[in-house]
C-alpha cells in the first residue's frame, strides 16, 4: 500500500528530470510508473478480494495522523484509478505530440494527482481524505491551466477558487466534528449516526466533496474546466477526480446522515436538478467537450439520486446503493472512452467546435465503432454498461414510490429520471451525427478530413488504447450478474447498507421498458427540438443558451469579487468617521472584556479573562492616541503594499528562474522586459548560464503579443505547487526511512 502512494511521487520527480536529458524518456517513464502502479493495483485488489484486509497507520505523522485501510469498495476503485491513469498516458504520447507543450509540467503534476486520488480511496479517517483531497485539488490545477491561454487561467482561476475556497468550508466542519466525536475515523462516524450535534458539521463537510463532484450549485468550474485541459487530463477529471467528490459524500451522507430523511429529501432533490441541468446545458452546447463535460454534470446526477434514494429506504436501498457504485464505475470507464474519443478528433481536427467538426469521422472506422459504443453506453442502450447502472437506480426510485404510500412526488421524480436519460440519448445522438454522417458545409475542411486517412487515422498506441476502453463497457453491459454485481455486493458495507443478495433481471420487460420510454424521449427531443431550434442548414448548430444565464458571472463573481470587498471598505470608511474611533478603541475592546469577565467565573482562566483583555485594551488604547486612526487608514495600509509588491518581486524572480531552469525550455524574456530590475537580473542570469552551458534546454524569445505568462495569483500557485510537491517527496522519503527500507 505504502508503495502505491510512494511511487507516484517518485515518477513525478523522475520523469520531467529524464525529459530534460531526452524528450522520449519523460513520456516512457511516465507510462512506465503508470503501468506499474496499475500492477500494484491490481495485486492489491486480487489480495483484499480473496479475504485479506490491509491497514496502514502513521499515528505521529502531520499531528493528527494518517490512517489507511482497504476494502473491496477502495481497493476496487484504486484500480479503476490506476486502469485510466494508464491508457490517458499512453493516449498522451500522440496527443502531445501535436499539441506539446510544458509536457514536463504535465507529466509531474499528473503522477502527484494520481498519488492524491489514490490516497483518498485509500484513507481511513477524514484527516487523511482531506490532506490527499487537497493535494489532488492542488496538483490537478495545472491540468486546467495548461495551454496557458486567456480562457484556460480564467477557467484555472475558477477551479482553484471553488477548490480552495470550499475545503476550507469543509475543513471547519472538520473542526466541529473533532471537537463533538474526539476523532475523525469512518468508525467514529458510523458510531455517531444520527447525533443532532454533527447534523451542521456534515453539511459543512459536503460543502467541498459536493463541489469536487460537480453537484450543482457548486458546479460552475466542471464545464469549463474539461473544455480547455488535455483531453487525457479531461478523461480523468471527469472520470474520476469528480469520483473522489462522491467518495466523501458516501463517507459523510451513508454515516452520519443516512437516517436523516429530511437530507435525503435534500440530496434527492439536487441530484435530480443536477441531472437535469446538466442534460440541458449538454443539448444547447455547440463544444464537443464541453458537451461531454455537461454530460458529467448530468451524470453526476444519477449517482446522487441513487444515493439518495439508499438513504430514504433505509436498510431496504440494498438495490439503489448497487446502481450508486454501479454507475459510479460505469462513468468512470464511459468518460474516459469518450473524452479519448474527442482528443483523438482534437489532435487531428484542432478545433472543439461542432460546425468545424462535421464530417471529420466519416470513414474513419474504428473511431466511428469506438465512439458509438461509449455514446449508446452513455445513453443506456441495453447491452452496454450505462444501462446496468441506470435501470437499478430507477428501481431504486420506483421502490422508493410504493415503500412510502401516499407520496405522488416519488412518481413524479421517477418521470423527470426518464427525462433526463432522454435528453441523454438526444445530445449524444446531435454529436454522433454531426462527427459520423453530417458532411462539412466547407469542402476544403472535408477533403482535409478525408485525406487523413480511413480506418482510425491514429498511431496503433492510440488505437489500441481506445479499442481497450470499450472492452469494459461490453463486458459489464452483456455480463452484468457475473461482473457488475459481484462488485457492487462486495462495496455494500463501505456504503453502510446491506448487500444485494439476488440477482437482477436486468432484460426483462418492465426494465426494457423504462429503457425504451427513455430513448423514445430523446429521439423525440432531437427531431422536434435540437433539429429545428438548434440547428439551421445555411448556419448549422446554433449557439441559443443566454450568455447572461451563467451562474459565475451572474452571481459568484460579483458577490465574491465586488460586493464583498466593496461592503469591506464601506465599513471600514463609516468605522473611521466614527470620533475618535470609539467603537474600534472602546466599545469592542469593552464588549470583549465583559466576555471574558463572564469566563473569568470558570475555573483556571484568568490568562484568557484578564490578560487578553487587558493587553487588548492597552493596543486599542494606543492607537486610539493616533490622529484620526492613522494607523489604520495610512500606516496599515502602506506596510501591507509593500511588502506585497516585495513578494509578488520574489515571487516572479524565483518562478522564472525555476521556470526557465526546470519545468519549460524557454525563458520569458519579454516579459522580464517588462518588469522591474530584480526580474530582469534573474532573467538574464539564466540567458548566461545557458551560453555557458549549464542550463539544459532551450531559449526562445517570444513576441509581446505571444506572452500571456504572469500574474501575482498564478507565480504564487504555481511556486507553491513546486513546494507541495518536493514537501510531499521529501515526506515520503521520511516515511521509508523509519520503516528501514
Amino acid at each position: 500500500m505504502i508503495l502505491m502512494l510512494a511511487l507516484p511521487l517518485i515518477g513525478a520527480v523522475i520523469a520531467p528530470l529524464m525529459g530534460k536529458i531526452r524528450g522520449g524518456l519523460r513520456e516512457l517513464f511516465l507510462r512506465l510508473f503508470t503501468l506499474a502502479e496499475l500492477a500494484l493495483a491490481g495485486f492489491l485488489f486480487y489480495r483484499v478480494w480473496n479475504g485479506e484486509e490491509m491497514f496502514l497507520w502513521f499515528p505521529s505523522m502531520l499531528g493528527l495522523g494518517l490512517y489507511f485501510y482497504v476494502d473491496t469498495f477502495r481497493a476496487l476503485y484504486a484500480l479503476l484509478a490506476c486502469f485510466m491513469w494508464a491508457l490517458a498516458c499512453q493516449f498522451s504520447l500522440e496527443y502531445f505530440a501535436g499539441h506539446g507543450g510544458n509536457r514536463g509540467r504535465y507529466a509531474c503534476f499528473t503522477l502527484i494527482t494520481l498519488c492524491g486520488v489514490v490516497g483518498v480511496f485509500f484513507s481511513d479517517d477524514l484527516y487523511t481524505t482531506f490532506v490527499f483531497f487537497e493535494i489532488m485539488s492542488i496538483a490537478s490545477y495545472p491540468w486546467v491551466a495548461h495551454e496557458e491561454t486567456p480562457g484556460a487561467m480564467r477557467a484555472a482561476q475558477t477551479y482553484l477558487g471553488v477548490s480552495v475556497a470550499c475545503g476550507m468550508v469543509t475543513l471547519m466542519g472538520m473542526f466541529l466534528a473533532w471537537k463533538e466525536m474526539g476523532s475523525l475515523a469512518f468508525d467514529a462516524l458510523r458510531a455517531n449516526s444520527g447525533n443532532p450535534r454533527l447534523i451542521l458539521p456534515a453539511c459543512l463537510m459536503l460543502v467541498g466533496y459536493c463541489a469536487k463532484a460537480g453537484m450543482v450549485p457548486l458546479h460552475i468550474w466542471l464545464p469549463k474546466a474539461h473544455p480547455v485541459a488535455p483531453a487525457p487530463a479531461s478523461a480523468l477529471l471527469s472520470g474520476m477526480l469528480t469520483k473522489t467528490g462522491l467518495f466523501g459524500v458516501i463517507v459523510i451522507g451513508m454515516n452520519i446522515l443516512g437516517d436523516n430523511s429530511v437530507f435525503g429529501h435534500v440530496i434527492l432533490g439536487l441530484g435530480l436538478f443536477t441531472m437535469t441541468l446538466g442534460a440541458v446545458l449538454a443539448v444547447f452546447s455547440v463544444n464537443l467537450k464541453r458537451t461531454l463535460a455537461c454530460s458529467s454534470l448530468s451524470q453526476i446526477g444519477y449517482i446522487t439520486v441513487g444515493l439518495s434514494c439508499a438513504m430514504l429506504l433505509g436498510h431496504h436501498g440494498a438495490l439503489a446503493a448497487a446502481g450508486a457504485v454501479g454507475h459510479m464505475v460505469n462513468h468512470s470507464l464511459l468518460k474516459l472512452c469518450l473524452f479519448l474519443c474527442a482528443g483523438a478528433v482534437y489532435m487531428k481536427a484542432h478545433t472543439l467546435d461542432l460546425n468545424d467538426l462535421r464530417g471529420f469521422g466519416r470513414g474513419k472506422i474504428l473511431l466511428h465503432i469506438v465512439f458509438l459504443l461509449g455514446a449508446l453506453g452513455l445513453a443506456g442502450v441495453p447491452g452496454l454498461n450505462g444501462y446496468t447502472s441506470k435501470t437499478m437506480i430507477h428501481e431504486g426510485l420506483v421502490e422508493l414510490a410504493e415503500e412510502i404510500e401516499g407520496f405522488s412526488v416519488y412518481r413524479f421524480c421517477e418521470w423527470v429520471f426518464l427525462f433526463a436519460a432522454g435528453l441523454t440519448t438526444a445530445y449524444m445522438l446531435k454529436l454522433y451525427i454531426c462527427l459520423f454522417w453530417q458532411r462539412n458545409t466547407d469542402e476544403h475542411r472535408q477533403a482535409h478530413y478525408d485525406e487523413l486517412g480511413h480506418g482510425c487515422s491514429m498511431t496503433f498506441r492510440s488505437a489500441l488504447v481506445l479499442l481497450l476502453t470499450v472492452v469494459p463497457l461490453l463486458l459489464i453491459g452483456l455480463q452484468p450478474n457475473h461482473i457488475l454485481l459481484p462488485l457492487t455486493q462486495a462495496s455494500a458495507s463501505f456504503l453502510n447498507r446491506p448487500a444485494l443478495i439476488h440477482e437482477v433481471m436486468f432484460f426483462s420487460p418492465a426494465n426494457l421498458m423504462g429503457g425504451g420510454i427513455s430513448l423514445v424521449i430523446g429521439v423525440a427531443v432531437y427531431l422536434l427540438f435540437v433539429r429545428t431550434a438548434l440547428y439551421s442548414r445555411g448556419k448549422g448548430y446554433l449557439n441559443r443558451w443566454p450568455k447572461w444565464l451563467d451562474l459565475e458571472e451572474f452571481f459568484y463573481r460579483p458577490v465574491f469579487a465586488r460586493f464583498l470587498p466593496w461592503l469591506g471598505t464601506t465599513a471600514a470608511a463609516f468605522l473611521d468617521y466614527i470620533p475618535n474611533s470609539r467603537l474600534v478603541t472602546v466599545w469592542i475592546p469593552n464588549s470583549i472584556a465583559a466576555v471574558f469577565s463572564f469566563m473569568d467565573r470558570l475555573p483556571d482562566s484568568r490568562l484568557v479573562a484578564e490578560w487578553i483583555p487587558k493587553g487588548i485594551t492597552a493596543v486599542f488604547s494606543f492607537l486610539d492616541h493616533l490622529p484620526e486612526s492613522w494607523f489604520f487608514m495610512k500606516l496599515l495600509p502602506g506596510v501591507c503594499v509593500a511588502v506585497s509588491r516585495v513578494f509578488d518581486s520574489l515571487m516572479d524572480t524565483v518562478l522564472l528562474f525555476f521556470r526557465s531552469l526546470f519545468l519549460t525550455s524557454r525563458t520569458d524574456l519579454q516579459f522580464a522586459k517588462d518588469h522591474n530590475p530584480i526580474t530582469r537580473l534573474s532573467c538574464a542570469i539564466t540567458e548566461t548560464l545557458y551560453q555557458a552551458g549549464l542550463v539544459p534546454g532551450r531559449l526562445v524569445r517570444r513576441n509581446p503579443d505571444e506572452t500571456q505568462y504572469g500574474n501575482s495569483l498564478t507565480n504564487a500557485i504555481s511556486f507553491g505547487l513546486l513546494i507541495t510537491a518536493i514537501g510531499i517527496v521529501a515526506a515520503i522519503l521520511y516515511v521509508f526511512i523509519r520503516m528501514g527500507v
